[in-house]
């Protein structure tokens, strides 16, 4: 009895917790299923008008500025093709032989977040969050692939967060992978950085072609090799604005194994560096790890339980991390600096048995949730409550208005073009705040795959990622696509979140609340036409 007692005495508090919860949000938590949208300008994505949540952030930040004099640095770490469990608080961590203590402790001093999305692969993911707009919308639908991306102009034409940050006052450093455009006018110190040092392509790019086993052909012929050689800039480069980025680190399959570490170096080096300036930073960091081939830090290689060289190289990013939050803790700016980590899709499965962990279905290149659900962490000391976890919406290209918002120039955001990102600094910041995302997108390159409403993922076309006369026989990347004849698929993500299970003919009356929110984003495009045309 007295256990049943006890029971009942931890259910009453956590009902207790709970109503304290929708307390503080005046009313019951949003219902996204349910939730009414505003549009906060005609160029602008529909959000959930939450204003207590709005009126929350905005003391925040005023407290903040006041105990600062200052906006807050903004420090943004994009890992490569880390899967959603790959990290401790995720489920992963020593779990899957890849131990995070690191990025385990900044999710418990803030904010983790379980449904936060990226594009299905690199190049759109990137282009979306520096861009605040769909990759349809700028162009940039797939990675740019080896001997591509030195000719490419990759954002031509696009407003980056870089540019409009610098306007506000902030000083601009890009480093590592930036794979958006190797052209001189479209690497980063020319589109909104002050400073870039880092590699402009794919990890592969500089050392996949050079392994015996995938192309001997090239490899073992002196004439073929010198001809892959000047694909690309082989190697880190750096360079300031109006001038061409000029290599700094050559890379082989030796020196590969250091890049990280020089990244992380010229990082710390930098926060280091702003101790004592006036104006915040934007530091924008790309990560060569966990890329596909991996290549780990001799002083880790083998030494994770995993063994595996991609577990070697997640045990190196998570002291990467931990050493940027030390360099931001070191220089005294840590408790002004909001620090957001993600990745820019899910796992490369076609390397298997050395790759990442997702809970989800398929992986990198797929509209399935393997392929966009992303690992998030958002910490803020003293200003996000420690040990916060939600499943609220969050896309990658909600970075680029929630910045501009943090920065305290919401009015730079772009009039002339359509945004897609939604301002989440309410999200983030209140106590217990909501996601102002209703709805999220799927794409592949120009399809529009689907959406997802609250629980509810509706398809209208499926990827199918098998082919008989492909290497690997399964992969997002030699799918083909397909529409359903009686409509689409539905897939409740709380009941089957590894959607084994379509239940279109169960959930009927779900399907037209999906079906509207799609309709309605196809309307934008007719408003602001996209730079390539929507199959």
């Amino acid at each position: 009895m007295k256990r049943i007692t006890a029971g009942m005495s931890a259910f009453a508090c956590a009902v207790a917790l709970t109503a304290g919860v929708a307390a503080a949000q005046g009313d019951k938590p949003v219902d996204g299923f349910l939730a009414k949208t505003t549009r906060p300008a005609p160029n602008r994505e529909p959000v959930i008008d939450l204003p207590q949540d709005r009126a929350a952030a905005a003391a925040a930040l005023g407290r903040a500025r006041a105990r600062f004099g200052r906006a807050p640095n903004i420090v943004m770490i994009l890992v490569d093709d880390v899967g959603w469990s790959d990290i401790g608080v995720f489920g992963g961590g020593a779990a899957v032989g890849s131990p995070t203590p690191n990025l385990d402790r900044l999710a418990a001093g803030g904010l983790r977040l379980t449904s936060a999305y990226s594009q299905p692969s690199c190049t759109p993911t990137r282009a979306a969050l520096l861009t605040g707009r769909l990759p349809v919308r700028s162009g940039l639908l797939r990675p740019y692939l080896p001997g591509e991306n030195n000719a490419a102009t990759g954002l031509n034409g696009e407003v980056t967060l870089a540019e409009l940050l610098k306007k506000a006052g902030y000083a601009t450093q890009a480093i590592g992978k930036w794979h958006l455009g190797g052209a001189e006018q479209a690497q980063p110190q020319n589109v909104g950085f002050d400073d870039y040092y880092g590699i402009l392509t794919s990890s592969d790019d500089y050392t996949a072609w050079r392994e015996p086993w995938r192309n001997p052909d090239l490899v073992n012929d002196p004439d073929r090799r010198a001809w892959a050689e000047k694909g690309e800039t082989m190697g880190i480069v750096a360079g300031k604005t109006g001038a061409a980025a000029t290599l700094a680190y050559p890379i082989d399959r030796d020196t590969i194994r250091f890049v990280d570490e020089k990244l992380t170096d010229r990082a710390t080096q930098f926060i280091a560096s702003r101790k004592n300036e006036k104006n915040p930073f934007f530091l924008y960091v790309g990560t060569r790890g966990a890329h596909f081939d991996n290549y780990p830090h001799p002083q880790v290689a083998g030494k994770s339980p995993g063994r595996y060289p991609y577990k070697d190289v997640i045990v190196e990013l998570d002291h990467r991390v931990g050493q940027v939050v030390e360099a931001l803790k070191a220089s005294g700016q840590l408790d002004n600096t909001i620090v957001m980590i993600a990745s820019d899709n899910g796992p490369m499965l076609e390397t298997f048995p050395d790759t990442g962990t997702t809970p989800f279905r398929s992986g990198k290149g797929s509209i399935y949730e393997g392929g966009v659900r992303t690992p998030m962490i958002v910490s803020w000391p003293g200003v996000i409550a420690p040990g916060r976890v939600s499943d609220g919406l969050f896309d990658l290209m909600d970075v680029f208005a929630t910045s501009l918002s943090l920065a305290g120039r919401a009015d730079l955001v772009p009039t002339d073009r359509y945004i897609d990102s939604i301002d989440q600094t309410g999200f983030f910041l209140a106590p217990q705040g909501q996601s102002a995302r209703r709805v999220e997108y799927y794409w592949v390159n120009n399809i529009f795959m689907g959406a997802r409403v609250a629980e509810f993922k509706y398809l209208m076309h499926d990827q199918i990622t098998e082919s008989d006369d492909s290497w690997p026989r399964s992969s997002p990347f030699s799918a083909a696509y397909t529409t359903s004849v009686y409509g689409g698929k539905m897939f409740d993500l709380y009941i089957d979140p590894k959607e084994e299970h379509a239940l279109a003919p169960l959930k009927q009356p779900q399907i037209p609340v999906v079906a509207a929110a799609v309709q309605a984003q196809l309307a934008t495009f007719k408003a602001y036409p996209p730079k390539v045309p929507i199959r």
